[in-house]
């Protein structure tokens, strides 16, 4: 029932441990809320007027950036009409419209129905075609390894680590309220017991829910399952007859199984429980549910509960960052500052000086950088800072994208000059905050700058992000991933092929951002803090010789990142030798990647080996393909059907009612005018579509829905700005 000094210096000795070998960041499992990179980031866009870049986070995975020899000096070279200057122009039929494009830009982008990439780069193969090997291609492939690994790390570890810390905080619970009835903490104590009977229902566990909870209990299930939409929480509510908007009120549409959840039975489970104890904050305004904080953070100091909790958090950490709430190392720290070594029930219930110079104390704490819970109109609630800070048992995480979005919505950006509010954000916001020019562009023709905040805060956060270094950038894999991206951004000048010189190829860069983002949110979807608004074999004879799209800061970017993944997950025995080998296989061909990139923009003629290596791309991606979902029973590309490419996640809340759907759909063909041999030549590849839209609150969409709206026609349309790069 105590919190024992011993424990905390063993803790510290551990996480000392855990620096000297470079594993994880002690700062990833230490305060989440003082030292973290990803706090002192998100602090600086708070701040806004904040332009000093944050202290150096600590590694917990080694990240070494592959170097770049970039020397580009393609020959400019222009598509003549019709194109007559083209080697192999009979070996394609266009329509007008896309023709046009092709000469005018010197690539085109066509809608398709293949359902994955390797299906493309094979019948290339087989026709043959020269192939044209894509960034989106390749960053595809990470996603699908990426989710695979995350998928087999929570069935097989963090799952069965979870349902033995519920259990166990649920008989410290029982213990609690046993000692506590009849005392000012007897409510407190009563809801902790419900708070970890639910998760335990959700998790298949066969608790003996006692008759003082069973009610509630029953109530928050129901509502869990019918997915109900914003509803006041009977749980959190319990006991403190709290009128709106003064109760605690829960998104019950978040517990929709989504992303990689959605077909299993275990990670539905896992799922649930999860977004329970990552989303549910025990406030800090009001004083009984600081005391149920308490209560949890004195019950995880007994027995293997705070080396549970971390075996579960520490990996996650690794994947997608720290959390955004305080939780029990910041309380447990001022317990033993106000307290002393020990922390007993009895002491505590009697309340008196040590329990409000506590609470005095805690009001101190910083409170999250991102808002993940509905909350009223400013002119209701206008404390947003007292109504989101508080405890969360598995807080969800502080990440970049989530925080551009947070600045970018109303109350922060107030109203345009049509007196309307910004509920939900666009997803340009992300390339545009990150310094695309492009992406800004299309915001302001679309209206999307109008907001009186919008322009400031932008300015703002892109010097901010701008001044960030290369540690910031790869404190985990999700910032990884973000970084990788980054060159996707940059300006292609004189030297680069001549395709990539005009505002369509920037326009196609930024598509391709937003759908492997979107992979990355879908990947991510339960651990990732949502924002809300506040309501108110070829044949011979042929030249098929292909070319790489040449982005060769990506393809290094991408190598680092892999081998950031496999090393992170090694050093903690939570990888496999055969997705140990897949991932090295991965890097070695971003690595090939990277150096024909680098050839083709120094004109350095490629070796016979480098053309079989983009021929036999298609077969490469199909491994990877099969590699990756192979844990859920794909061992044949007949599999295709069901397992499509295409994926959609929510990404941002309105809570009047909307959601901000992110999607991918089939892969496209792109046809670029590629120089091989001093002549020209069409070259095809596959290229993401990308989908942004909004939808109701309570239907948010899972992979196997969308999936159905694709193979019916009722996707909505692609971005009008698209329409510059994809014809008919």
């Amino acid at each position: 029932m105590c919190m024992k000094k011993r424990k905390l210096f063993l803790s510290l000795f551990f996480w000392m441990f855990c620096l000297i070998l470079f594993l994880f960041a002690a700062g990833c499992g230490g305060d989440s809320r003082q030292g973290s990179s990803s706090e002192e980031v998100g602090q600086g866009l708070a701040d806004q007027n904040n332009a000093t870049p944050p202290l150096l986070p600590l590694e917990f995975a080694a990240y070494e950036e592959e170097a770049v020899g970039l020397a580009p000096a393609v020959e400019p070279y222009k598509v003549e009409t019709g194109l007559e200057n083209v080697t192999n122009r009979e070996m394609f039929i266009f329509s007008p419209q896309a023709e046009e494009l092709l000469v005018k830009n010197g690539f085109v982008v066509v809608p398709s129905s293949y359902r994955e990439f390797f299906m493309l780069y094979e019948m290339n193969r087989y026709e043959p075609l020269p192939s044209f090997i894509t960034t989106d291609s390749i960053l595809h492939n990470y996603h699908l390894f990426f989710s695979h690994l995350l998928r087999v790390i929570e069935k097989e570890k963090l799952a069965p680590e979870l349902k033995e810390l519920v259990a166990a905080m649920f008989s410290a619970s029982e213990g609690q309220y046993a000692a506590l009835q009849g005392s000012d903490w007897e409510n407190a104590a009563r809801r902790n017991l419900g708070f970890f009977a639910v998760a335990g229902s959700l998790l298949g566990l066969d608790l003996p829910v006692p008759v003082s909870v069973r009610e509630v209990v029953g109530e928050e299930l129901l509502l869990i399952e019918s997915q109900a939409g914003i509803q006041v929480s009977p749980l959190m509510n319990m006991g403190q007859n709290l009128a709106i908007p003064e109760a605690f009120l829960e998104d019950y549409s978040q517990y929709i199984p989504r992303g990689h959840y959605e077909d299993d039975e275990l990670l539905q489970s896992y799922f649930k429980a999860m977004m329970w104890l990552g989303r549910l904050t025990f406030r800090l305004k009001s004083e009984d549910e600081t005391k149920s904080a308490v209560l949890m953070t004195l019950a995880l100091g007994e027995g293997d509960n705070e080396q549970r909790w971390d075996r579960i958090y520490q990996p996650t950490c690794f994947f997608v960052g720290k959390s955004d709430d305080l939780s029990y190392l910041q309380y447990g720290q001022l317990l033993e500052q106000i307290y002393g070594g020990e922390v007993g029930l009895e002491e505590l219930s009697r309340g008196g000086e040590k329990w409000e110079a506590f609470l005095e104390a805690a009001a101190e704490l910083k409170p999250p950088l991102l808002n993940s819970i509905p909350v009223f109109d400013e002119d209701i609630q206008p404390d947003r800072e007292g109504e989101i800070k508080g405890f969360r048992f598995m807080g969800q995480r502080f990440t970049l994208d989530a925080s551009i979005f947070q600045r970018l919505l109303y109350r922060e950006v107030e109203e345009n000059s049509h007196n309307e509010r910004r509920m939900l954000p666009k997803a340009l916001d992300i390339p545009a905050a990150l310094g695309s020019k492009e992406a800004y562009s299309i915001l302001e023709a679309e209206g999307e700058t109008d907001y009186a905040g919008y322009a400031d805060n932008m300015h703002k956060m892109q010097q901010y992000i701008g001044g960030l270094d290369e540690k910031s950038w790869v404190q985990n894999l999700y910032w990884g991933w973000l970084y990788t991206l980054k060159p996707l951004l940059w300006e292609k000048g004189e030297g680069f092929p001549s395709f990539m010189q005009n505002r369509a190829w920037s326009r196609k860069e930024l598509n391709t951002f937003l759908a492997s983002w979107t992979e990355l949110k879908h990947d991510t979807i339960l651990y990732a803090k949502q924002v809300y608004a506040e309501m108110g074999g070829g044949m011979e004879g042929v030249d098929d010789r292909g070319y790489v799209e040449p982005n060769p800061h990506l393809y290094a970017r991408l190598a680092s990142l892999v081998k950031m993944t496999r090393e992170g997950l090694s050093s903690r025995k939570l990888l496999e030798q055969r997705d140990r080998d897949s991932l090295e296989r991965l890097e070695q061909l971003a690595r090939f990647l990277k150096t024909i990139s680098e050839k083709e923009l120094s004109q350095t003629p490629l070796s016979d080996e480098e053309y079989d290596l983009i021929r036999s791309y298609g077969g490469q991606l199909e491994h990877f393909w099969l590699e990756a979902l192979r844990d859920i029973g794909v061992d044949h590309r007949s599999a295709i059907a069901e397992n499509p490419a295409a994926l959609v996640a929510d990404v941002a809340t309105d809570p009047g009612g909307r959601v901000l759907q992110e999607a991918t759909g089939h892969i496209f063909e792109i046809y670029a005018v590629v120089p091989v041999d001093g002549k020209l030549r069409i070259a095809r590849g596959g290229v993401y579509s990308h989908y942004e839209f909004p939808w109701p609150l309570e239907e948010r969409l899972t992979d196997s829905r969308w999936h159905g709206m694709l193979d019916a026609g009722q996707a909505p349309p692609l971005a009008s700005w698209t329409r510059d790069f994809i014809a008919p």
